[in-house]
């Protein structure tokens, strides 16, 4: 099993920037394979950010050029730096993780999840 924690959620203004985190423990923690999900109010869960097979980022369109996703291995930590952030960006941020993914960015894949974090974008 692998318990996530993310963190660095928060309130900005639209053209702003927010990195949050997500921290993976337990004993395989650094077998698992981490990826950024976002869920606004009323809509369905979406895949953000993940890294695929080969270790080449996969991003979902509407954040393309504005988020870049990072792990520091050493210390099982998943980032995803947000610029320019928009109003469209407002959702509760959770990190989700599996040992297998054949598709990185769906929400079907991933058996772990951490208990989000919010981010919220101000016009």
């Amino acid at each position: 099993q692998v318990q996530l924690v993310e963190s660095g959620g928060g309130s900005v203004q639209a053209g702003g920037s927010l990195r949050v985190s997500c921290t993976a423990s337990g004993s395989s923690a650094s077998w698992y394979r981490l990826a950024w999900f976002r869920q606004a109010q009323g809509k369905d869960r979406e895949g953000v950010a993940a890294f695929d097979v080969d270790g080449r980022p996969q991003y979902t369109n509407s954040v393309k050029g504005r988020f870049t996703i990072s792990k520091d291995n050493a210390k099982n930590t998943l980032y995803l730096q947000m610029d320019s952030l928009k109003p469209e960006d407002t959702a509760m941020y959770y990190c989700a993780g599996a040992l297998r993914v054949s598709v990185p960015l769906s929400r079907s894949e991933y058996d772990y999840w951490g208990q989000g974090t919010q981010v919220t974008v101000s016009s």
